[in-house]
């Protein structure tokens, strides 16, 4: 027998039994260290002679305590210039059977983890009660986000909202993309100018350094961790990184991790980021699902009347020629587009389909009317990029752009150049991480990954995760049948105790498991 598969072997064993060992009162022995026969010994030291963070937790409302912890700026100086990470704990609701800490990244990147956990810690479909019984559910604001060393591109919150505002529409032609491209460029600057060091110390493999400090300041010996979205990315860096403190890792909504950092071949300087990630087909399927389960609901969905194909094709060759007014507003081609490609939750299913019949039955837009206008709060966009920016090989030629908008259109209709836009500040962008992780991804880690992704995934489309599945050393793919972003916003029982079962036990369902959702977002049949 092939020594490396019977020590993994050997590990999987032996974590199902500390997992159900740790309920009577038995102590799990230490994690033994790496040899010859064990998981890939290679670990980054960058982190080894930083100072593990001394996390004092205080109450913070709700059932939730919160502390900070400080890491370094640098990890090249891990004695240097330090920064706070906020942190969030909801604490295992039966201590006695508690199995560790589980840590959560929501995604992004640019959300506030502690935001997020205060606000889904309950959601049941999500952290069940069995789940939070047996773990310590532990989020953060990763580096360069809210209130952990924040990006900050401008100088007061009026002038962030003034300057994002004014962010031209998703170019719909050829003669809009000038004006996009020069905010994009001018936002760029800005942060380059405001926002200090943290820009060139933002990457994910700081995050995950910043990680496998949190972990040994909550004691806990190896890694139990769930990513979701661009948590993915988290996660695998964290576990090529640190291979052997990995005890189970769950992928949800997972990206192609090759493709989100180099791309493939040559694609990081010749296609945009979001279009060699295939989200504009992503988007395109999951549409295409929506508009077949609004058909199937009838009168619950306010879309479904006559045929609702035909009817968003007529809405959006309308938009080309001039823009429609809806209750107040202007909605432009780009608008109406980008309102459509926002399926990430289906529970705002109902309420995309209402507006879709508005504009459906509204003529054009009238003189006097106010174009459609965001609110932006905290730091997300800047994050967002900081982090982005840092970790993934872009094009920097406009050219490119506008090529692949023009042939991204043609091959994806209305949804392609939603990929093609999405992230060409990066094209302007000045931070730079010399340590960003760029690879291998296939190193192997002391627990198999469970990657699960929804069908009908609109930002981590299917074939994706399949992608990066297959790049790890040992995952497999468990698919939600249904359409939206992760188990997060995707209600299943069956995928949340496929999760549990794997966190309690790091072992793998069987092969060709999958699951069903708890529902259509319309509500059941008429």
């Amino acid at each position: 027998m092939d020594l490396r598969f019977a020590a993994d072997r050997f590990h999987r064993i032996r974590r199902a039994v500390l997992a159900l060992t740790v309920g009577i009162g038995i102590v799990a022995a230490p994690a033994p260290a790496a040899t010859a026969e064990s998981p890939d010994p290679y670990i980054d030291r960058s982190a080894e002679s930083a100072d593990t963070p001394s996390l004092q937790w205080s109450d913070c409302s709700d059932g939730f305590q919160c502390a900070s912890a400080k890491v370094p700026l640098d990890y090249n100086q891990p004695q240097g210039d330090r920064i706070d990470l906020a942190v969030i704990k909801l604490p295992a609701t039966d201590p006695g059977r508690r199995i560790g800490t589980l840590f959560v990244n929501f995604g992004g990147p640019g959300a506030s983890g502690v935001d997020r956990l205060r606000e889904r810690a309950r959601w049941p479909w999500l952290f069940s009660e069995e789940l939070r019984s047996r773990f310590d559910v532990v989020s953060w604001d990763t580096r360069a986000v809210a209130r952990s060393a924040a990006v900050r591109c401008f100088s007061t919150e009026e002038e962030q909202s003034a300057f994002l505002a004014s962010m031209p529409p998703m170019p719909a032609t050829p003669g809009d993309e000038a004006p996009f491209y020069d905010w994009s460029a001018q936002f760029a600057d800005r942060c380059a100018q405001q926002a200090g060091p943290i820009l060139n110390h933002a990457s994910t493999a700081d995050t995950a350094r910043d990680l496998d400090l949190l972990r040994r300041a909550v004691g806990d010996p190896e890694l139990t961790y769930h990513g979701i979205s661009y948590g993915t990315q988290v996660g695998a860096v964290y576990a090529n990184m640190f291979p052997g403190r990995v005890r189970a890792m769950v992928f949800d909504g997972s990206l192609d991790f090759e493709g989100n950092v180099n791309g493939h071949g040559a694609q990081g300087t010749t296609l945009p980021l979001d279009t060699r990630q295939n989200v504009a087909d992503g988007i395109a399927a999951a549409f295409h699902a929506f508009l077949r389960q609004c058909s199937e609901a009838g009168p619950k969905c306010a879309f479904s009347s006559g045929d609702p194909e035909l009817k968003w094709t007529a809405l959006v060759e309308r938009a080309r020629l001039a823009p429609i007014g809806v209750d107040g507003r202007v909605w432009t081609y780009s608008d109406i587009v980008n309102a459509a490609a926002g399926l990430s939750q289906p529970s705002a299913f109902p309420d995309l389909a209402v507006l879709l019949q508005k504009l459906f039955d509204a003529g054009t837009a009238l003189p006097g009317l106010q174009p459609v206008s965001a609110s932006y709060v905290g730091n997300r966009t800047e994050a967002y990029h900081a982090i982005q920016c840092s970790d993934s090989t872009v094009p920097t030629d406009t050219g490119i752009y506008s090529r692949a908008a023009v042939s991204e259109d043609q091959r994806v209709p209305y949804f392609g150049r939603i990929a093609v836009f999405s992230s060409i500040t990066c094209a302007f962008w000045h931070g730079h991480d010399a340590g960003r992780y760029i690879g291998p991804w296939n190193r192997s880690t002391a627990a198999p990954i469970l990657v699960l992704n929804t069908r009908f995934d609109p930002a981590t489309p299917l074939p994706g995760a399949y992608a990066g599945a297959a790049q790890l050393a040992d995952a497999r793919v468990v698919v939600t049948e249904g359409v939206g972003h992760s188990s997060m916003y995707v209600p299943s029982t069956c995928t949340e105790q496929v999760k549990r079962e794997y966190l309690f036990t790091a072992l793998l369902p069987p092969e060709n498991t999958g699951c069903a959702t708890d529902g259509s977002p319309f509500g059941p049949p008429a």
